[in-house]
């Protein structure tokens, strides 16, 4: 109770000043605050000021990055965005970045969301032991399984190829994917669910139709999530695209690039392909910023 009420000789309610345990309260969590503030400002300022420096390099001669690094570019010079993408081939490999990524986001959040809500849903005899086996994958990290991964994908004949690509992409996505949307799929009222069911929708539209519409700011939030981790995974592509560089993802490619073009003294070259690779996900992100915020606020809300 901050302040209390009494009547004074007219009969007129005067509130008095607040206790002293409330005002040094009040005055730790403006400290607090303050603190609070100045520490998202220095964590921006920490990650959007190296992005910035990357993005005013690829404007600049080498001359410019060696001589005055932190100064702005005397002139916007797009050859060497054109240089980056044709002789360092990554619009190649941006291009085949983007093939995998759709192909294996488009698995995973078409398997993972039938699955998860099957899980949230109905009841049946190993639901559970089900639930949990797919959870478990998240217990296991990618370096853990190369080597049996490799000879598992070279034994199938999908050795070098995006479609082996896309399945292990998606296949070490749904676990998470599982986990995100089972949990959102359970806050979604079943009322809704009930009446269309009533109405003489079957189950495979009312998923469709009713609760994925309804699951749109979970799905948008675990596509986002799939998305990065998709494009900017090396590990994987390292060892399973190993040979034709023509089928190379971006994130070969850049690795590439760093190294040839660190040699040739390219460092123009070099700060427009990497800016080049940053573009979508920064893109993505300012899209879909409201959806992702709602999408991790929602199970908590309802």
């Amino acid at each position: 109770m901050t302040t209390l009420d009494r009547t004074a000789s007219d009969g007129t309610a005067v509130a008095d000043r607040p206790a002293p345990q409330d005002r040094k309260l009040r005055r730790d969590l403006g400290v607090a605050n303050i603190f609070s503030h100045w520490f998202l400002l220095l964590w921006g300022a920490v990650t959007a000021l190296p992005l910035l420096w990357m993005f005013l390099s690829s404007f600049k001669s080498d001359g410019e990055i060696l001589s005055d690094p932190w100064g702005l570019p005397a002139a916007l010079r797009f050859e060497n965005w054109g240089r980056a993408w044709t002789e360092a081939h990554i619009g190649q490999y941006f291009l085949n970045s983007a093939i995998v990524v759709t192909g294996s986001l488009t698995l995973t959040m078409l398997m993972g969301s039938t699955a998860a809500y099957v899980f949230a849903r109905y009841e049946f005899r190993g639901r559970q032991f089900l639930y949990y086996l797919f959870v478990g994958g998240m217990m296991f990290p990618v370096f853990l399984a190369l080597v049996p991964l490799f000879f598992v994908v070279r034994n199938a004949g999908l050795f070098g190829t995006w479609t082996g690509l896309v399945l292990v992409y998606a296949a070490y996505s749904l676990p998470f994917t599982v986990f995100f949307l089972t949990a959102f799929f359970r806050t979604l009222p079943t009322a809704v669910a009930e009446a269309a069911l009533m109405d003489g929708c079957g189950h495979f539209r009312l998923f469709f139709r009713v609760m994925l519409p309804m699951a749109r700011p979970g799905m948008i939030s675990i596509a986002i999530f799939n998305f990065l981790s998709h494009w900017n995974q090396f590990i994987l592509p390292q060892v399973l695209m190993q040979g034709d560089d023509s089928k190379w993802v971006l994130a070969q490619g850049l690795a590439a690039l760093a190294v040839s073009q660190g040699y040739q003294g390219d460092y123009s070259g070099l700060f427009a392909g990497l800016t080049i690779a940053t573009l979508p996900v920064l893109i993505v992100y300012v899209i879909f910023q409201r959806q992702i915020q709602s999408g991790l606020t929602a199970g908590q809300l309802k």
